[in-house]
């Protein structure tokens, strides 16, 4: 049985919460701050984490950065705001989703599900992929220069794992959105050209593998 973390100092979201995912076939620990959260994540394992922002003791972003320190778990950010802004620094710090308050249970239980089968499938991929000095581990979800591992964020990981599994194809800004992001989340193609810029910028010297395609998209060029 999955185990899912709930964290909010609102019970009655937790509650509700609780109620749709244990229907799921989760097993549901709850939290009401992102201390207790941490702390829970140092002794226990979980599947995923449903976390608010805006809490007291430590808030979303402030928690989701610790735990990502500890374990890799895919975290959807619950908050009351929308802005861009806000989901592209949450992606930054590395969370998987973002879903605005008032929510539907059932949309937040279809995100809880397509995460988890994007993480899945990452961990079923077990190719290496290497080209001079830059090294692409699928299964270690792990990339390295010259022997120097690279510090990337979760969403920079999914990005550059989706260009290269579809290497030498022209991915559509709407298509990247889709596949990295999920069919529902409400960003523009901003947001794929700012994560862009950020993994050119951590590939180097080998930046220009991804290819810009005016007007359309981005590809990863083959490899030989």
């Amino acid at each position: 049985m999955p185990r899912m973390l709930v964290v909010d100092d609102e019970p009655r979201i937790r509650e509700i919460i609780r109620e749709y995912a244990e229907f799921n076939g989760f097993e549901v620990v709850q939290s009401e701050d992102g201390m207790d959260a941490v702390d829970r994540v140092k002794k226990e394992d979980f599947d995923i984490i449903i976390m608010d922002i805006m809490m007291p003791k430590l808030d979303g972003y402030s928690a989701c950065k610790e735990i990502k320190k500890i374990k890799e778990i895919p975290v959807i950010m619950l908050s009351a705001r929308g802005e861009e802004y806000d989901k592209l620094f949450g992606f930054e710090i590395g969370v998987d989703d973002y879903v605005v308050k008032p929510f539907s249970p059932k949309e937040l239980m279809a995100r809880v599900r397509a995460v988890m089968n994007r993480v899945k499938a990452s961990q079923r991929t077990e190719d290496v992929i290497t080209y001079k000095g830059l090294c692409i581990n699928f299964t270690a979800r792990e990339v390295t220069i010259d022997g120097e591992r690279v510090s990337m964020t979760p969403k920079e990981y999914d990005l550059l794992f989706y260009l290269v599994k579809n290497m030498n194809i022209a991915l559509s800004r709407e298509k990247l959105l889709e596949e990295v992001w999920g069919f529902d989340f409400y960003g523009d193609d901003r947001t794929v050209d700012t994560h862009i810029k950020m993994l050119r910028n951590s590939l180097g010297p080998y930046r220009n593998l991804i290819v810009t395609l005016r007007g359309m998209g981005y590809k990863f060029e083959k490899i030989q």
